[in-house]
Formats: structure tokens, C-alpha cells, sequence
């Protein structure tokens, strides 16, 4: 009886933290799925509209859309420049003392 008893308290020890490890990820806020919602709405999505056939090639290509725009993917998006312009220059002064 004291070995089933060892058994169930070691058990229990060892999955005690997979269980902590399992609750670590807090659930998604109402706004934050709100702001999901209008983020693929802008991205072309429209759950009224859709195609029930289709919902999940079209949802999954206004993610698509949504992931390419956030990488900076596609057109219109502001480079990236290793060159600033007059960076670290000094300019005359206007002082012929020399």
C-alpha cells in the first residue's frame, strides 16, 4: 500500500508542471478577436458574403493576404535604406580665418 501510494505521489509531481506548462497561454481577449475580425475584413474577407463552399480557401487567402502585408511584402511599402542622405556631414560655415 505505501509503494502505490509513493507511486501516486511521484506521478502526481511529475505531471503536476505539464499541466502549469498547459494554462500558460492566456485565451484571446474579446477586442483582440474583434481586431482579428477587422484586420481580415480588410484584407478582403467577408463572412456574409462568402461562399459557404469556399469558407476556408477564402479565409485562408485573406490570411495570406493579411500575414504578406505585416511581412512587408508587396507594393507600396516603405524600403528599407542602408543610406541616410547627408548623414554625419559637415557643412562649410562660411568662415575663412584659416
Amino acid at each position: 500500500m505505501k509503494l502505490v501510494a509513493n507511486v501516486a505521489v511521484i506521478s502526481a509531481v511529475l505531471l503536476l508542471p505539464l499541466a502549469a506548462y498547459a494554462q500558460s497561454s492566456a485565451p484571446l481577449t474579446r477586442a483582440e478577436v474583434r481586431q482579428q475580425v477587422i484586420e481580415l475584413e480588410n484584407a478582403g474577407y467577408n463572412p456574409s458574403t462568402s461562399d459557404s463552399t469556399a469558407y476556408p480557401e477564402n479565409i485562408q487567402a485573406a490570411q495570406n493576404r493579411l500575414n504578406a502585408a505585416k511581412a512587408g511584402g508587396g507594393y507600396g511599402g516603405v524600403a528599407d535604406s542602408s543610406v541616410s542622405s547627408g548623414a554625419g556631414r559637415r557643412f562649410y560655415q562660411g568662415d575663412d580665418s584659416q
